[in-house]
């Protein structure tokens, strides 16, 4: 990804329990805003998503997406934009490593709209979703029964 936006976050709790969550597409809808509707449109051999759309809703901006994601383990789980109407292009990853307290995941997101817009103003809303997102993993994470965080 060449120009991107990046951030990080420790989530009490086990690579295997967050990439359960990440993994976990039917539940979006459950924890995060903006997806409104989601299908698994292939599998891989491991059972994770290889493709996905999304119809995502947030406020001025409604659009439907195709994604392709490619798995490493519990490590690292990667995106690229298959089809949208808005976007030209979509690249993202997840991925974790051991943290004290923990598992730091770092998200890496890169957009590309059909519209002219700012780099700048792209950037703030790039950071705009990946914190989002992350605020969201976490707390969806932490209070699954059976985590490490849930069970303090």
């Amino acid at each position: 990804m060449a120009e991107h936006t990046r951030s990080s976050i420790v989530i009490e709790a086990t690579a295997a329990e967050v990439m359960a969550v990440i993994a976990d597409f039917e539940a979006y809808p459950l924890w995060t805003g903006e997806v409104k509707e989601i299908q698994v449109l292939e599998r891989g051999e491991d059972g994770r998503a290889g493709q996905v759309r999304l119809l995502l809703d947030a406020g001025a901006i409604r659009d439907e997406h195709v994604l392709a994601y490619t798995w490493d383990g519990d490590r690292e789980v990667s995106w690229t934009l298959v089809k949208s109407q808005m976007l030209r292009s979509l690249d993202g990853s997840y991925t974790l490593a051991p943290a004290a307290g923990g598992t730091e995941v770092s998200y890496q997101l890169a957009v590309d709209v059909k519209i002219p817009m700012l780099g700048m103003i792209k950037r703030k809303a790039e950071k705009v979703i990946i914190d989002r997102a992350l605020a969201g993993l976490k707390k969806r994470v932490e209070s699954r029964p059976g985590t490490t965080a849930a069970e303090r």
